[in-house]
């Protein structure tokens, strides 16, 4: 390894061309990560339009794992643009990475949705997706090689940094976008077409992601590595078929990325899905905190960048992995408690019970969107989770019906898979409800729209209205056609195709569906955000060197090829799935907090795999011969 003693390296200001590189490189990237998590911001929209002929838990898990197929596929499109980067230069490449990631964006904004196509709409949806994330296997490590072999020795920690905040800039972008649209239309008009315009956005920005991406030139280093005939003529089978090369992959994966992949993660994308989805903060408000967030933290990549450069990358990434080890569960319990304190004080008085029979409960993980858990188990475990309540499951008697049981209160499952589902369906969900409302869950009662004709029943159904028939048939009604009524939910389909006239409809507040809410005012926003800005900061220290480190452990001829894989196997498969696995282990368990494991296991393992193996290197001249 070469050791560079040039302080005036280190000390001279930056040069024009090297501030144009930076940005040329950073604002490409932040477009790119910007196109890439619309997805993950807009997965609810998403699912609705594309997966909507599934149930709302099938389909909500079926997105977030379409997200996840975009990670999925990011290590091969490492490999395909790693070997091109390594043979053709880095500037080509990098032109190609953002008009497959562009074109593939917009057109998610274009495409009919599966009511309209069927199930070509999520078909089409998914291979857009992995062309997305095949594109971004190729943009990090092209620009965190270009970026680090245009940096002068002793700053490229702090010149990669830049590249560090590309992808939280990316998502704070999505964000304010997503946040902006949502300001100017309806929450109905959003739902229906709204979401679509982030993505068709998405074609300016490739326009000018092209033209900044033009007038770069390629890397002095791959330059003087191709002029003197160096350059590798089969990068792939050099950096991963030759022992020397593997080994310093295998160890970049286990004792760096996988670690850092799954910080980023819960830092950023699933303390966003944790706020809304099990917290209940409504989308905005949770928006809002996670930018604000982002805001505050971002510029910390480029702290701890320049701190790499003095210290050195290791020490900085380690401290990182342990902190989040060590926090993570007390950080969570904080965010309930600031998020949705109402939330947290029925999670800590109250805990429910599942006694089902033996073998009537599986693991109710669905990789592929199509399972369905119909057992009597299956369905109450779901509804708990759902709910972010937490249980335990115990043994009954053969054959029987599971019963949950909360506080001195019992209510009974079905089997989705008999006669009458539907009808059982809405006893339990309506019960359950009500059960944990007078447990102390955080649940209200949107208003119900109610025909004269089926007026007696509701009230039957609902006995804890404490309703009169002849009282609400005194009050005011409108008067609703077969179309409004089945727009208005008051009632279906089929049952609207008999009318043959106008219906008498009564609007009754507080009776109608059930929702869980975190109430807008108890949310603790200060203390809130607080949180969500360590979590943040732990991003900015296992990520803003990690660049800077992977350019730094691989020679220039198979460098983009060599860093580009164990980051995007890292990140792309320890990383993106972590949303859909640490939920998947919550509901399992009964435990909201349970899946935190997942990440604080990967990122032990980086941290010990890490100290002992990964060797510091700051100092290497990269301008010198492999």
């Amino acid at each position: 390894m070469a050791i560079t003693a040039d302080a005036n390296q280190n000390t001279r200001p930056m040069t024009r061309e090297e501030r144009k590189v930076i940005f040329a490189s950073s604002l490409g990237t932040v477009f790119e990560w910007y196109d890439f998590y619309l997805y993950g911001s807009l997965a609810v929209f998403i699912g609705a339009a594309f997966f909507s002929e599934y149930p709302e838990a099938t389909r909500n898990i079926f997105a977030l794992l379409a997200f996840a197929a975009g990670f999925l596929v990011r290590p091969f499109g490492a490999l395909v643009f790693g070997r091109l980067g390594d043979i053709a230069g880095r500037k080509y490449t990098f032109l190609v990475t953002i008009v497959v990631m562009g074109l593939s964006t917009f057109i998610v904004g274009i495409l009919p949705g599966s009511a309209t196509i069927g199930i070509a709409a999520p078909i089409i949806l998914i291979a857009l997706r992995m062309l997305q994330g095949l594109a971004l296997g190729g943009e990090y490590g092209g620009a965190a090689t270009y970026v680090a072999e245009h940096a002068p020795n002793g700053r490229r920690g702090f010149y990669t940094s830049w590249i560090q905040t590309t992808a939280t800039l990316g998502l704070f972008l999505s964000l304010l976008v997503i946040l902006g649209i949502q300001a100017m239309l309806t929450s109905e008009q959003f739902a229906a077409w709204g979401w679509r315009i982030p993505f068709l956005i998405s074609f300016f920005l490739l326009l000018i992601s092209i033209w900044i991406r033009l007038q770069m030139n390629e890397s002095p280093a791959f330059k003087k590595m191709k002029e003197e005939g160096r350059h590798s003529k089969a990068p792939l089978s050099e950096a991963f078929g030759q022992w020397k090369n593997a080994k310093i992959a295998l160890i970049a994966l286990f004792g760096l990325t996988a670690g850092q992949a799954v910080v980023w993660y819960s830092g950023q994308f699933y303390a966003l899905f944790f706020l809304q989805n099990v917290l209940k903060v409504e989308s905005v408000s949770a928006n809002i905190m996670i930018a604000i967030a982002l805001a505050l933290g971002t510029g910390f990549f480029l702290v701890f960048g320049w701190l790499s450069d003095k210290i050195g990358r290791k020490p900085i990434i380690m401290a990182g992995l342990i902190l989040a080890v060590l926090t993570y569960f007390p950080l969570f319990k904080a965010l309930t408690h600031a998020a949705n304190p109402a939330l947290a004080q029925a999670q800590q008085t109250v805990r429910a019970t599942v006694t089902a029979a033996p073998g009537d409960c599986t693991f109710q993980f669905n990789p592929v969107g199509t399972a369905k858990f119909t057992t009597s188990c299956d369905v109450a475990t779901s509804f708990l989770a759902r709910s972010s309540v937490s249980y335990d499951v115990v043994e009954g008697a053969p054959g029987s019906a599971a019963v949950v049981k909360v506080g001195d209160r019992e209510v009974t499952s079905y089997d989705a898979s008999q006669e009458g589902a539907a009808a059982n369906a809405a006893k339990f969900t309506h019960d359950m409800n009500l059960t944990l409302q007078e447990a102390g869950f955080p649940l209200i009662r949107d208003a119900a729209k109610v025909p004269d004709s089926k007026l007696d029943a509701f009230i039957t159904a609902n006995p804890e209205l404490g309703l009169s028939a002849d009282t609400v048939r005194a009050g005011q009604a409108e008067q609703m056609n077969a179309e409004q009524l089945v727009a208005s939910k008051a009632m279906t389909a089929q049952e609207a195709a008999s009318l043959t006239g106008p219906q008498a409809v009564y609007t009754i507040p507080d009776a109608g569906a059930f929702k869980m809410v975190a109430a807008a005012d108890e949310v603790n926003w200060p203390l809130t955000i607080l949180i969500l800005f360590i979590l943040v900061l732990y991003v900015t220290m296992v990520y803003g060197p990690i660049a800077a480190i992977l350019v730094e452990m691989f020679p220039t001829r198979i460098r983009y090829t060599g860093m580009s894989l164990p980051y995007h196997i890292g990140n792309g498969w320890f990383g993106g799935l972590l949303p859909a696995t640490v939920f998947a282990m919550s509901a399992a368990k009964g435990d909201i907090y349970y899946g935190l494991w997942y990440p604080i296991i990967f990122a032990a393992m980086s941290f010990v795999i890490g100290m002992l193996l990964v060797r510091e290197t700051k100092d290497r001249d990269l301008t010198a011969e492999d």
